[in-house]
């Protein structure tokens, strides 16, 4: 039997696709930009355009639209610029297909909360709240562990140290590449930022791991009926 097969929209350099292959899936992961250190199939196109045309031809669809619109820094440092908001047009997408989907995205987006995932309970060195909207499923989150301290870096001027990066930006002393890698669990790809946009394996893994169990469920009962 051929291993499940799921579908990466908006890929970036994978961070979502390598948990999701850790979990045992065959991957193809979709963006309109290239992504030459991407770790399964990577396919360049219109991440929407895919979906509506091969969508369901997966086990499972992930989607991880660009988060500009709902980040903290478009709300605050970069107030007043304008990013398309893609997450409405790719729910409703997916709500044709049916297969099990996920929708990740930054705290301040408008998914609903089915998950919240942090690095601390992952053992990680950010801390990275992500949300996930299932669509069709159901899955479980570890608990989420009390933060260790704060996060390492600049403040005012202040140096303040703390057992966490900030994986993002350049300055404020937000540590190397290979700080980046060991914090957010990703070998593949030492481009900063690739890296900085993209979310810690560990977390798809996790979901990969629960949504692998249910469509092997799904294949057993399927086979006893035929």
């Amino acid at each position: 039997m051929s291993r499940p097969k799921i579908l990466d929209l908006y890929c970036g350099a994978g961070g979502a696709g390598k948990g999701y292959m850790d979990a045992g899936f065959d991957v193809d992961g979709v963006d309109i930009a290239p992504q030459p250190d991407y770790p399964g199939t990577f396919i360049q196109g219109d991440a929407l355009a895919y979906l509506a045309a091969h969508g369901h031809e997966y086990d499972a669809v992930h989607a991880s639209p660009p988060c500009q619109a709902s980040c903290a820094l478009t709300k605050g440092t970069n107030k007043g610029a304008e990013y398309l908001n893609l997450i409405p047009a790719t729910r409703a997408l997916l709500a044709l297909l049916n297969v099990p989907t996920v929708i990740e995205n930054v705290q301040g987006s408008d998914l609903r909360r089915d998950l919240t995932l942090c690095g601390e309970m992952f053992d990680l060195g950010v801390i990275r709240h992500r949300y996930f909207e299932l669509g069709g499923w159901a899955a479980i989150a570890p608990e989420h562990k009390k933060h260790r301290g704060r996060v390492a870096g600049y403040r005012h001027g202040e140096w303040f140290d703390g057992p966490y990066f900030a994986v993002y930006g350049e300055g404020g002393g937000k540590g190397t590449v290979a700080q980046w890698q060991t914090a957010m669990g990703i070998d593949w790809t030492d481009n900063r930022k690739s890296i900085a946009e993209a979310i810690p394996p560990a977390y798809t893994r996790l979901i990969g791991g629960q949504l692998m169990a249910l469509i092997e469920t799904q294949r057993e009962l399927a086979g006893w009926a035929a």
